[in-house]
């Protein structure tokens, strides 16, 4: 294992998200305080470690990043095996996303998807649903972005680097930062 190589990877992606995606981790973070201000919520979808990360999100927006306050509307949509395994079953696992949005999902609502190389099928059929709901779409991605990028109103793409567990970890400091920046604007 060649640390230096490994520490140089994670300065380039702090680099990246607190230089390049600062102002878009902003935006985003502005553009959920208003939704959730209007009474929407958010829904965070991904596949694997993605899917880990949108429970975890979720679980920071129900309960609470640093400060104590009320909690605010956020659903992962991979964690209701029910609902994923029937649609699998029935119809394919590239619907299982866009089923549970179709159904829970409102106009003014913000989509979160999360997928590494960017072209989890299953993720990119869940923002074609949202554009036709009128849901804001939200990409957390690697590289150029992949085929989630053109659907998306918002990338936040992790792109120095094409190791996935280095975009994940991007993701997972971009996570915190935007928590974070929420709970700020919610509670100031």
């Amino acid at each position: 294992m060649n640390w230096k190589q490994i520490q140089r990877d994670h300065q380039a992606v702090i680099a990246e998200v607190f230089g390049r995606l600062r102002p878009e981790i902003e935006a985003f973070a502005r553009e959920v305080v208003a939704a959730l201000r209007a009474g929407n919520k958010v829904m965070i979808c991904g596949n694997g470690g993605s899917a880990a990360d949108a429970q975890h999100i979720a679980g920071e927006f129900i309960n609470r990043f640093l400060l104590e306050r009320k909690p605010y509307a956020a659903i992962a949509l991979s964690t209701d095996t029910s609902s994923m395994t029937a649609v699998g079953n029935d119809y394919s696992f590239e619907q299982v996303f866009e089923k549970q949005l179709r159904a829970l999902g409102r106009n003014g609502d913000i989509l979160l998807g999360i997928s590494t190389s960017g072209n989890a099928a299953n993720v990119c059929r869940a923002f074609q649903a949202a554009t036709e709901l009128g849901i804001k779409t939200v990409a957390m991605t690697g590289g150029t972005g992949g085929k989630l990028a053109p659907l998306a109103d918002r990338v936040l793409a992790i792109s120095c680097l094409k190791h996935t567990p280095r975009i994940q970890e991007g993701h997972e400091l971009t996570f915190h930062l935007f928590c974070q920046l929420i709970e700020e604007i919610m509670e100031s």
